[in-house]
């Protein structure tokens, strides 16, 4: 295998297909395995790196210019990063912005994380386009010392995402109320003091700007472990319940969570899913998913509503997609990708029950569809 072209390389990327990049080690030292992939937004990194549903997968940066504006403790997308790692093509710059708290650096090593700069980003993101997405490692040693055989042997032995079950890895241990609505430059984060609905957001790995357009559009929110029984959630007595995104392959996770959702379509109660909670209802609704080639991630995906013609530019982060083949008869697919024609939002019983693909949170990503939040919570009404 290929030794290290200079003295000063700190990191490798190894795939699972003998491919090698290297470059400089970011953040923590140790290796990473997992399915590496490509997100094509200029902003939003520290969204995206704390994004839930990037749980298994190493992120590529095709924006070349990523740590510019820093790290802060409001831009956290959950607790901690479920990503395995990240890949950038320049060296991370000192943080420039005036709501940064510290650098990208520095808050990778604190998270744990693993990256490496230097890569030719667009070499490997023509790879992942025509080869898919592949497995591989990054390995971060100041040291510069590498065992390159045994670290493709890692990236070769590792499953992959299809079948895997990754949900409960990220779900919240126990039920807790959420009340913190949308940041505003003159104020930060508010706190929803006067909700008029009750929803239940069952965590598949829920992001935390999806809670705060929930909250904002004027529900109380009580948020769920992914492993909750139908009972469990009735008991709460919500008006509406919410199937969050999340990470991993969706017929992995029905296999524990499909009985309840179907449940909840024969319950009466409003429903609306997101990402894998869209991908969960596909598989309720009577049709399969699918792995994507590359799948979808990015700020700048546009999305067609087959009811009003309008096409609305949205954030996407999924590597499944569902089959529009064996949907029940009573299913309209409301939207599709212009990118690929795949299915991007469905809907049944006059609305009652809607999902979409996309991130409407906008976190990163355009605020197209924040709407959407706004249609769920008036929808849910006590007694549905």
């Amino acid at each position: 295998m290929p030794t290290p072209p200079r003295d000063d390389i700190t990191a490798a990327l190894v795939l699972a297909d003998g491919s090698v990049y290297w470059g400089t080690g970011i953040g923590a030292v140790g290796n990473a395995v997992g399915e590496v992939c490509f997100n094509t937004a200029m902003t939003g990194y520290q969204e995206i790196l704390t994004d839930p549903s990037y749980a298994g997968q190493i992120i590529t940066f095709t924006s070349p210019h990523i740590g510019n504006v820093g790290t802060n403790a409001d831009d956290m997308e959950s607790a901690r990063p479920a990503t395995r790692g990240f890949i950038v093509r320049e060296p991370v710059s000192a943080p420039s912005n005036w709501r940064a708290e510290q650098g990208l650096c520095d808050w990778a090593k604190a998270q744990g994380l693993i990256g490496i700069s230097g890569v030719d980003t667009r070499r490997l993101t023509r790879q992942i386009r025509r080869e898919g997405a592949p497995n591989g490692v990054i390995a971060h040693a100041p040291d510069g010392s590498f065992d390159l055989p045994a670290l493709l042997a890692q990236a070769r032995d590792w499953p992959g995402l299809q079948g895997m079950e990754l949900a409960r890895s990220v779900t919240t241990g126990q039920a807790y109320e959420w009340t913190q609505t949308l940041w505003r430059i003159d104020g930060g984060y508010g706190d929803m003091r006067a909700p008029t609905r009750h929803v239940v957001a069952m965590d598949f790995g829920i992001k935390y700007n999806i809670l705060r357009n929930l909250a904002n559009a004027g529900a109380r929110v009580t948020v769920v472990p992914a492993t909750s029984s139908f009972e469990d959630i009735m008991a709460l007595a919500p008006d509406g319940v919410f199937l969050s995104n999340g990470p991993g392959d969706p017929a992995a996770t029905a296999s524990y969570a499909l009985p309840v959702v179907r449940k909840l379509l024969e319950s009466g109660l409003p429903v609306f899913g997101i990402c894998l909670g869209h991908q969960m209802l596909g598989l309720a609704m009577g049709g399969k998913t699918v792995k994507m080639h590359q799948g979808h991630r990015g700020a700048n995906h546009p999305v067609k509503n087959l009811d009003t013609g309008r096409v609305a530019i949205t954030s996407m982060n999924h590597g499944f997609a569902v089959d529009r083949n064996g949907l029940a008869e009573d299913v309209r697919i409301t939207q599709l990708s212009l990118f690929d024609g795949t299915v991007c939002a469905l809907e049944m019983d006059g609305g009652r029950v809607f999902s979409v693909q996309q991130h409407p949170e906008a976190s990163p990503g355009p605020q197209d569809n924040f709407d959407l939040f706004e249609t769920f919570v008036a929808g849910a009404s006590s007694g549905a």
